[in-house]
């Protein structure tokens, strides 16, 4: 787990972040990078509160699954399900790269006033 400021400075060292994790731990980036891209910056452009940051939790379970999880203070936004339909929408669109690289996804709240946007990658979906 790490804080990070809820800057775009902060958006990309958490994906740096990740990267560099996922190659200690001997697994492929390129999906959770994607993730983490996303909703990195969902924190930043929608969870910032001045003068606090977003928290970054990477995990991975006995079976070799990983969970991504991103926790802003602003626990009143939280994210919707994209609407397949509206192509042309002018915001959505990092959540449907999320369900698409992800196994599963969610929002959970948090204590208030935050919130924890989270997404799954089981082990063979990561390998490349």
């Amino acid at each position: 787990m790490v804080q990070l400021s809820a800057t775009r400075r902060g958006a990309r060292l958490a994906r740096l972040l990740t990267e560099r994790q996922l190659a200690d731990w001997g697994r492929p980036s390129e999906p959770a990078e994607h993730i983490v891209a996303e909703l990195a910056a969902n924190a930043v452009l929608h969870g910032r509160v001045p003068g606090r940051d977003f928290r970054l939790t990477l995990r991975l379970d006995a079976a070799g699954a990983l969970r991504i999880e991103v926790t802003d203070p602003r626990g009143d936004r939280i994210p919707r399900i994209p609407d397949l339909v509206a192509e042309e929408a002018e915001s959505g669109r990092g959540l449907r790269l999320v369900m698409a690289y992800a196994d599963r996804w969610g929002v959970d709240r948090a204590p208030l006033p935050c919130k924890t946007v989270w997404a799954e990658v089981a082990p063979d979906r990561a390998d490349p």
